[in-house]
């Protein structure tokens, strides 16, 4: 193509579609109630690509075909002009699950409709992720401010346990001085623990995330040499992430030592790395995101503690300072990801079954417990200007 002002000869651009840009599933319908067009996180929801779909009528994946077919008879009369309801679709490769539907009438020529498409979860999990945002700027806070306010007495305690040695004149009395001091330093080891991520300035670097899991692997199995056993299922095609690497190290020793310590050294953990597309992270939209599962058959995280495994100095084992996923979710929101944890409690008599081996958990039901941490691949997505409309 020539600019006529220059003469010069330019190439077309292809700019990206807006609507490829949204984590909402977007379908247009033309003027018979035919789909023109499909976003990627349509294809995505739905399991069908827009080459097969574009041109077919909605309802032929619906559940209840009659009430999409007399929603879009509504809609061509104009007896509304937005119009939200749950229907229930049969999506490829998963049972029929029922959808958040938002109908809007569209004014365009040719394009009778708009039709947004959610998952019924989707807002709870986006509720979820503000949550998680706003306690983990609490944690941090709470942990700056009981840092400050321990380590103070602290020093000044073993301090002074130290000059009250010198003056006890026998060994039996100031055995007691070093149980005071040691006790402070232990203390003060736990504090500085709980200040690491919040305090140490975080460098960007290419990370091949297998090169990390490998590492933890390799620590956690030497660790509990005997009746534990980490399953590799990696998705080697996946590219290097931007992050710290000692502080992704930290992120996945924490989680999977926590796995391992739930089942005392006797059980499975599996390690699965997977590529999602189309991730929106606090607000952001990602073209391309990391999903790591770190998952063990163990006897699951107790019920009261589900919704608090986060917060600091909470944990459900009776070793443990509660600091590990603390930690942990800090990491992953620093490097703008997410963390999630899905958990199932055995009965007491039940934890003791003969773990099934070479199978994957999933396949086989079993109960236990899985975190899913979400971290994105390059950078997020620029908007597109308001000018350059579909």
């Amino acid at each position: 193509m020539q600019d006529r002002g220059t003469g010069v000869r330019t190439e077309p651009v292809n700019r990206p579609n807006p609507f490829d840009l949204l984590a909402t599933a977007v379908i247009l319908l033309d003027g018979s109630g035919k789909v023109s067009f499909m976003n990627g996180a349509a294809e995505n929801l739905l399991g069908v690509s827009a080459i097969q779909f574009e041109g077919q009528l909605l309802s032929l994946i619906a559940a209840d075909s009659q009430s999409v077919d007399s929603l879009l008879v509504e809609c061509q009369q104009r007896l509304f002009s937005v119009k939200r309801q749950q229907m229930t679709f049969h999506l490829a490769g998963r049972p029929s699950t029922p959808l958040d539907m938002t109908v809007s009438v569209l004014e365009e020529p040719g394009l009778l409709a708009s039709v947004e498409l959610r998952e019924i979860d989707a807002y709870q999990r986006i509720d979820r992720e503000e949550r998680q945002a706003a306690l983990m700027q609490m944690n941090q806070s709470l942990l700056r401010n009981l840092g400050h306010e321990i380590k103070n007495p602290l020093g000044g305690i073993r301090g002074a346990a130290q000059l009250l040695e010198t003056e006890l004149p026998t060994r039996s009395l100031r055995e007691y001085t070093q149980v005071i001091v040691k006790e402070s330093d232990r203390l003060l080891s736990l504090v500085d623990q709980m200040l690491a991520p919040v305090r140490r300035s975080m460098s960007r670097e290419a990370v091949n995330i297998h090169e990390v899991l490998e590492r933890v692997r390799r620590l956690v199995l030497s660790e509990f040499p005997t009746g534990l056993t980490i399953v590799r299922d990696y998705d080697t095609s996946l590219p290097d992430i931007l992050g710290d690497l000692e502080q992704l190290i930290q992120l996945v020793l924490n989680v999977v030592r926590n796995a391992a310590q739930a089942m005392d050294g006797q059980g499975k953990i599996w390690l699965k790395t997977r590529a999602t597309r189309q991730v929106t992270l606090h607000r952001q939209r990602y073209a391309l995101a990391l999903s790591l599962s770190i998952r063990d058959n163990g006897p699951g995280i107790p019920k009261p503690l589900r919704d608090e495994i986060f917060y600091p100095l909470v944990s459900g084992n009776p070793k443990g300072h509660g600091l590990g996923l603390t930690i942990a979710q800090t990491i992953v929101h620093q490097h703008g990801g997410v963390i999630d944890c899905r958990s199932e409690s055995l009965p007491a008599q039940s934890t003791k079954e003969a773990p099934m081996a070479g199978l994957n958990p999933t396949e086989l039901n079993e109960t236990g417990t899985e975190f899913i941490i979400v971290l994105p691949i390059g950078e997020p997505l620029k908007p597109v200007p308001s000018k350059e409309t579909f």
